[in-house]
């Protein structure tokens, strides 16, 4: 399977032993074989190093226990004890910034976990929780050693307390270039953002045979876990591309966003869009009228720094929008109704990704922007019996115990519960603003209308005139732009097209913002 390691001998002088460490140090990088790496240049995917070159800035990989070797027994083991054991570990930039990094090379043992290489995992995980840098991991591996038995079970588990540790301290991030079968799927779902390649990566805890065997069912490796069903049904991928390049590539982007821990700020990035940049589009871009939907994409892209951003989760609960992106230079964490899909409504999905991406940027100081356009809760069977009640609470419980800056804005509708859930004043919110076409409401004009006035409308001589007659009448009283700002719950109504310059302005202020939580063991999430 692989090259033999390069017999010891007696080297007449230092110079003989330079010469050795180079002989093995090459063919550590080569790996076992040209056609090892042929076979996989053939399957579509880079070798474990042109991954980590892409990844890294050229030139910083520092690599850590290259020479390292399993010393395992049996099932012919013990003639096959390739360097590095089937992962490289070590650290190097990006952008000029540490960025720790553990890839597999399915070339030896098809990527598969034995205890060397588990070692060596948590080594590098230990190293990146020590220094405060953000771990990415390139998995391409066939899931645990089977020849080793149970020591590859314990090598998994420790890689799940390592991520469980750093979670929330450093930023981690699941790049899946290949297979990713059984217990192993579990370290990816404990990182905070998981990357597929679509047609050679999968994730799935029983492959298509197992589920054919138990459920008769007979479907794809890539129909049961490829990189769309997980980024368009399952949730579990956050971004999904077409090629390891352009995916090695956002990962780079996506940490340049990103503080290298905790206790820091995003990096600041001028882009050399101005502050104060009118946004006369946006007065276009959304309709005055509810009813009508529009792209809150092209609302984001108007009002952030050149329009740059990065969407999580863009393919799965497109009904809420997630985005990173740069306001006044600074990274902003993005949350937005998206009225073209379900009308913005929230769901159990929509909720449970915004509660996701608010519990992130929060662990990453990352301030929050939300954008509120939302008619309520999505009534329904089978969201009430599928739990929308503690997937809305998940949000709800996000914001509350999110300390970052926080602003909101209203662009139009507001209603009900889910306009309290979407960050409003009496959650949290630092400052919230509204557009002049807010409606900030317990329900729709129509809805609300019928509900106070059921007895006048049945009782008039004419049930219609008198319905329109009253949606006039508590549009007049409860529903006009300025009735919440008249009790303080919205701190300014501003022109859409200031609205850049309002929340650069009210970002830069909070800039300082202190904020600490009950002194706790730690809260009790919905689930």
């Amino acid at each position: 399977m692989s090259a033999s390691p390069v017999a010891p001998r007696e080297p007449s002088d230092a110079h003989g032993r330079v010469a050795e460490l180079h002989a093995i140090r090459a063919q550590a990088r080569c790996g076992p074989s040209r056609r090892a790496t042929e076979a996989q240049h053939a399957k579509g995917k880079l070798t474990a190093r042109e991954r980590i070159e892409l990844l890294l800035d050229a030139g910083s990989f520092h690599e850590v226990e290259q020479l390292r070797r399993h010393r395992a027994t049996g099932f012919g083991l013990e003639a096959k004890r390739p360097y590095t054991d089937g992962v490289l570990t070590g650290w190097g930039t990006v952008e000029g910034r540490t960025v720790f990094v553990y890839a597999h090379d399915f070339r030896i043992f098809g990527g598969a976990l034995g205890e060397a290489h588990a070692a060596k995992i948590h080594k590098v995980m230990d190293l990146a929780l020590a220094a405060g840098a953000p771990l990415v991991s390139l998995n391409d591996g066939a899931g645990a050693r089977i020849q080793e038995g149970v020591s590859a079970l314990a090598g998994y588990g420790g890689i799940f307390q390592r991520h469980a540790r750093a979670s929330g301290i450093i930023p981690q991030i699941s790049v899946m270039l290949g297979p990713c079968a059984g217990g192993a799927a579990y370290g990816p779902a404990l990182t905070d953002f998981v990357f597929m390649v679509r047609d050679t990566s999968q994730m799935f805890l029983t492959g298509p045979d197992v589920v054919k065997a138990v459920t008769g069912e007979e479907i794809t490796h890539n129909g049961l876990g490829g990189a769309d069903v997980h980024a368009e049904t399952s949730g579990v991928c956050h971004f999904a591309y077409d090629d390891e390049e352009t995916c090695l590539a956002e990962v780079r982007y996506l940490l340049s966003l990103l503080p290298q821990n905790s206790q820091e700020n995003p990096p600041a990035v001028d882009l050399g869009d101005p502050a104060d940049r009118r946004c006369d589009a946006l007065l276009d871009l959304v309709p005055a009228n509810g009813r009508l939907p529009y792209d809150m994409r092209a609302v984001i892209e108007e009002i952030v720094d050149d329009g740059d951003h990065v969407e999580v989760h863009a393919a799965w609960a497109t009904n809420v929008l997630c985005c990173l992106a740069r306001l006044g230079g600074r990274t902003v964490g993005v949350l937005a109704n998206q009225p073209q899909y379900l009308a913005g409504v929230l769901d159990a999905r929509a909720s449970e990704k915004a509660a996701r991406f608010v519990q992130m940027c929060d662990a990453f100081n990352v301030p929050l922007v939300t954008l509120v356009d939302v008619p309520g809760f999505l009534p329904g069977v089978d969201q009430e019996h599928g739990g929308i009640i503690r997937h809305g609470a998940k949000l709800l419980y996000a914001y509350c115990n999110a300390t970052v800056p926080r602003i909101s804005l209203v662009l139009r509708k507001a209603y009900g519960g889910a306009y309290i859930v979407m960050d409003s004043r009496s959650i949290g919110a630092d400052l919230t603003y509204a557009w002049p076409t807010n409606e900030i409401a317990v329900m729709g004009a129509e809805g609300a209308a019928g509900v106070i006035f059921r007895r006048q409308i049945a009782e008039a001589a004419d049930p219609e005139a008198m319905r329109v007659r009253m949606v006039k009448e508590y549009k007049s009283e409860l529903m006009h732009p300025y009735y919440a700002a008249e009790r303080g719950l919205v701190d300014d109504v501003i022109d859409p097209a200031a609205t850049r310059e309002v929340l650069i302005a009210s970002l830069a202020m909070l800039g300082t913002k202190r904020a600490e939580l009950p002194s706790r063991k730690h809260g009790n999430p919905p689930l």
